[in-house]
């Protein structure tokens, strides 16, 4: 069953256990969450990244399907859900466990999906696509951030918010939360300071760390990380940029594998590669094999969650594996 998610108060949410969010606003996706789930929830809640859920499948389940005198009510979170997870969902799913919420977190999903079509047609189960946030909802946000603290923005500071959030509330929630800290101080914020506080705006762009990653250049990516300083939350974006463009690569591999035209293949390449970055993505090619990329993506992947639970030191894990 397909909802949007501004009708997700209309529906009687008790009568189902199995929810898939995705899309590329995982802000919004959170938020949801977060007020439909987990606020006033005084069971336990379980986290898991796919990878992790699929590797202890048989306990989780278990613990699932488990009655227990102390624990009535239960959340499981999956964190970036893909096909690989559906046959372990579809068994949960038929033993109809009770009192247990399943939420699935997910980036974008196509059409043809298998997970996106098997709980688009189950009955039991609720799916949510969560789209980028339009300029009126994300300037919506600033106005009320602005009124609630008393800040003082001009026009040309918030459509750079705006810009810098690329359509996600939780990057935009990010920046004005530096905006907050600094406001203690002085309320009357000028566009040159929002532009120093917003994310890398004075420094190398993070595709420029991604793109230099990607092409094996350890001098200029050893310059680029020396020469700038970055916060917990520009290392997440930075692997986040890594990540993304990492698969863009493996896609642009496995096509030109099948039809040994690169050219050809970048152009008519989904979104499109500007050209400035065309002779760049040829050269990576040449520069990765395929099996070795995709294990550099799963690398990846668990980094993310080192760096979430080591926040503190997130900077120099990051460094490590860029640079070695």
């Amino acid at each position: 069953m397909i909802i949007k998610s501004y009708e997700i108060n209309k529906i009687e949410l008790n009568k189902f256990n199995f929810f898939l969010f995705y899309g590329k606003n995982e802000g919004a996706q959170s938020e949801i969450i977060n007020q439909y789930f987990i606020k006033n929830f005084n069971g336990k809640v379980s986290k898991y990244d796919e990878n992790e859920f699929i590797n202890n499948y048989e306990v989780i389940a278990s613990e699932i399907l488990t009655k227990s005198l102390f624990e009535n009510e239960k959340i499981i979170i999956i964190s970036r859900t893909t096909d690989k997870s559906l046959k372990f969902i579809q068994e949960i799913i038929n033993k109809e466990p009770k009192d247990t919420n399943f939420l699935l977190k997910s980036g974008p999903l196509e059409k043809k999906s298998k997970i996106r079509s098997f709980f688009e047609r189950n009955k039991k189960s609720i799916v949510i696509p969560f789209y980028e946030e339009s300029t009126k909802s994300l300037n919506f946000i600033i106005e009320q951030f602005i009124r609630k603290n008393q800040i003082k923005l001009s026009r040309e500071s918030i459509n750079l918010l705006i810009e810098r959030s690329s359509g996600d509330r939780a990057n935009l929630n990010t920046e004005l939360e530096k905006i907050y800290n600094y406001s203690i101080s002085n309320k009357n914020i000028n566009y040159n300071t929002v532009r120093k506080l917003s994310n890398l705006s004075e420094n190398y762009a993070v595709s420029e760390i991604a793109e230099s990653f990607l092409s094996k250049n350890k001098k200029k990516t050893s310059k680029i990380l020396n020469e700038n300083i970055y916060s917990d939350e520009d290392c997440i974006l930075i692997l986040r940029t890594i990540a993304n463009k990492s698969k863009r690569l493996l896609n642009i591999i496995e096509e030109n594998n099948n039809s040994n035209n690169i050219d050809k293949v970048i152009s008519s390449f989904k979104p499109p590669i500007f050209w400035k970055e065309k002779e760049i993505v040829k050269n990576q090619v040449k520069t990765w094999k395929i099996n070795d990329l995709r294990s550099k993506i799963y690398e990846i992947n668990n980094l993310e969650l080192i760096l979430k639970s080591n926040s503190k030191n997130s900077l120099n894990i990051l460094s490590d594996f860029i640079i070695n």
